[in-house]
């Protein structure tokens, strides 16, 4: 069992996180939860003001039913979050970085905004793996199991690999036994939704997010995840890392829907 410090960018209230913290802890991992105080989507690997001297507001949480588990939150984006554990702020410092479950995929180039995946990559920084996750809306109730369900299956295979491994995973807003498997994806052109500006008066933007109708390569994380696959996606940086080995996407496979 591992050490993980588990942190989102949609705050630590969400119900995302709590499914992830739960289905850890029900494995017997050692879970810190450290996410921030409110929302902070869009902060990449941001992590703020690091002047000397600049304070931040740190509360401890209470996941409902589940007292027991860790839990703070901080204010400050994902990744400063992940940089607050590493430094022993909150406890032994992690063994993995878990990012997620985030409210929404995070498909295609994109990710190089994302919160969620900026805090994963964290982990490379100091020698460890992380594991950005995510699970696509749909306008239906988010089945977070599913997501717990993934995490906890991709974990045993993540800890079985060298270090400073990293990790994206997007799921299908699926019950398990619905996924029709799980997937290499590349990272595609394009995410799932796009996003424009309009101006809504005179010196005001409005962002506007809508679904996104293209055709794109069947491999991609984002026509995986639309296609009801779990997709999987290495990365070195913010690129593929051309390490797709067949018998770990198999076994993570195996693992989820068994």
């Amino acid at each position: 069992m591992a050490r993980i410090v588990l942190t989102n960018d949609d705050g630590v209230g969400s119900s995302g996180i709590h499914a992830l913290a739960i289905a850890l802890d029900n494995e017997g991992h050692d879970i810190a939860v450290v996410a921030p105080s409110g929302e902070r989507s869009g902060w990449g690997a941001g992590v703020g003001t690091l002047d000397d001297g600049a304070e931040f507001a740190v509360k401890q949480y209470k996941i409902s039913g589940n007292e027991h588990i860790e839990a703070w939150g901080l204010d400050g984006p994902p990744a400063f979050c992940v940089l607050s554990a590493m430094l022993g702020r909150f406890g032994e410092p992690p063994e993995l970085v878990i990012s997620g479950s985030n409210d929404g995929a995070n498909c295609g180039r994109g990710i190089l905004h994302s919160g969620t995946v900026g805090a994963a990559m964290i982990a490379q920084n100091f020698g460890i793996s992380g594991i950005a996750v995510s699970q696509k809306r749909d306008g239906k109730p988010m089945l977070w199991e599913t997501s717990g369900a993934v995490t906890v299956a991709a974990v045993r295979q993540i800890l079985e690999l060298p270090r400073k491994t990293v990790w994206n995973i997007n799921i299908p807003n699926e019950r398990i036994d619905s996924l029709r498997g799980v997937r290499w994806g590349r990272i595609a052109a394009f995410g799932t939704t796009k996003t424009s500006l309009e101006e809504t008066r005179p010196g005001i933007l409005r962002i506007k997010v809508t679904p996104r109708d293209v055709e794109l390569s069947p491999d991609t994380d984002t026509a995986l995840v639309d296609a009801g696959y779990v997709s999987v996606t290495g990365l070195i940086g913010f690129r593929t890392d051309g390490v797709e080995t067949p018998n770990i996407v198999t076994s993570l496979e195996e693992s989820i829907l068994s």
